[in-house]
C-alpha cells in the first residue's frame, strides 16, 4: 500500500510498476482521503480513484484497489460508475474496498469534509448508508433492467450501470473497518474483509465477531478471506516479519504491507525479499 499522499506520482508510479514485475507481490492499495491525515497538514493528496485509474492503465498484472474507498464522499450510483471504468481500464483486476468513512473523533480527517462541502452524519447514518450502497453498487454491476431504489438514505430514479465491470458477476467487495455494526454489513456484503493491524488480541477478536454475525444469517464465515494492514518497517524489518507471522497464524491470509514515504530505491524488491520470502 502506497498512501498517496505527502508523495509524488511518478514515485507511487515507480513502485506500483516495479512491483507489477515480481510475482510474490500480488496486490496494490491507495488509500482515500482529499486532504492529509499526517504530516504536513498542507501537503499534497492525490484524489484516490483518479490515481488508481491511472495506475492501473500503467500496470499489466497486480490487483488493485482503495484501502477503503469513504462511502461518504462519492454517492453510490456514482461510484459504481467509477469502479466499474476501472475495472475495465485495468482488465478486470480491480478488488473493491469500501468502508464507511472517517471516524468522527479524528480531526485531520474531519477537516476534509468541511473543506470540500461534503456532509458529515453520525456514525448510524454512515453504518445504515454503507449497507445501502453496498446493495446499490451490486445491483448496478449485476443488473441488466434500469432499477429505482427508496432507501432509508438512499432514493435512484432509472439507475442503470453501462458498461458492465470486466469481472463477473462482479469485482470483488472489500469492506475496512473493525466496529460491530460494520461487521454485521461486511458479514452480508463483503468478500473480504480487512482491519488495521496494530493489536492482533483485538483483530482475533472482531474476526470472531464476524464469524458470529455470518452464523446468525446463515452465511459460512470462510468465504470471507481476513485481510489486514501491516506497516512496514525499513530500519526494523524483523518487527514486520513477526507482525505478518503473528497474523496469517490466527487466519488474516491477505496482508497488506502499508509502506512509508519517501519510498527507498528498489523498494519492492526489498519488501519481497526481507518481508515476503522469508515470512512464507
Amino acid at each position: 500500500m502506497t498512501a498517496p499522499s505527502q508523495v509524488d506520482y511518478r514515485d507511487i508510479l515507480r513502485v506500483w510498476r516495479e512491483a507489477d514485475t515480481i510475482p510474490e507481490i500480488e496486490h496494490a492499495w491507495l488509500f482515500d482521503h482529499l486532504m492529509p491525515i499526517g504530516g504536513d497538514p498542507s501537503g499534497p493528496t492525490h484524489e484516490g480513484w483518479t490515481l488508481l485509474s491511472a495506475l492501473a492503465a500503467q500496470t499489466q498484472r497486480l490487483r488493485l484497489g482503495l484501502l477503503v474507498t469513504s462511502n461518504r464522499f462519492r454517492p453510490p450510483a456514482m461510484l459504481a460508475k467509477i469502479a466499474a471504468t476501472v475495472d475495465i481500464v485495468s482488465g478486470g483486476r480491480l478488488d473493491f474496498g469500501i468502508g464507511a468513512g472517517s471516524r468522527p473523533g479524528h480531526p485531520l480527517a474531519r477537516r476534509e469534509y468541511e473543506a470540500h462541502g461534503l456532509p458529515f452524519h453520525d456514525s448510524a447514518h454512515a453504518v445504515g448508508s454503507l449497507a445501502e450502497a453496498c446493495t446499490i453498487i451490486r445491483r448496478l454491476w449485476t443488473e441488466t433492467e434500469p432499477f429505482d431504489f427508496n432507501g432509508t438514505y438512499v432514493q435512484l430514479t432509472g439507475a442503470f450501470c453501462n458498461p458492465k465491470p470486466v469481472q463477473r458477476p462482479h469485482p470483488p467487495i472489500l469492506i475496512g473497518g473493525r466496529s460491530a455494526p460494520v461487521l454485521r454489513v461486511v458479514a452480508e456484503h463483503a468478500d473480504l474483509w480487512n482491519i488495521p493491524g496494530g493489536d492482533i488480541d483485538d483483530a482475533i477478536g472482531r474476526s470472531a465477531l464476524l464469524d458470529r454475525y455470518c452464523t446468525e444469517i446463515g452465511r459460512d464465515p470462510a468465504s470471507i478471506t481476513r485481510s489486514i494492514h501491516l506497516p512496514v518497517s525499513y530500519d526494523q524489518p524483523g518487527i514486520t516479519r513477526d507482525a505478518i507471522g503473528e497474523a496469517t497464524a490466527t487466519g488474516f491470509r491477505h496482508i497488506v504491507l502499508g509502506l512509508s514515504a519517501p519510498y527507498p530505491a528498489d523498494v519492492a524488491r526489498w519488501v519481497t525479499d526481507k518481508l515476503i520470502t522469508t515470512s512464507v
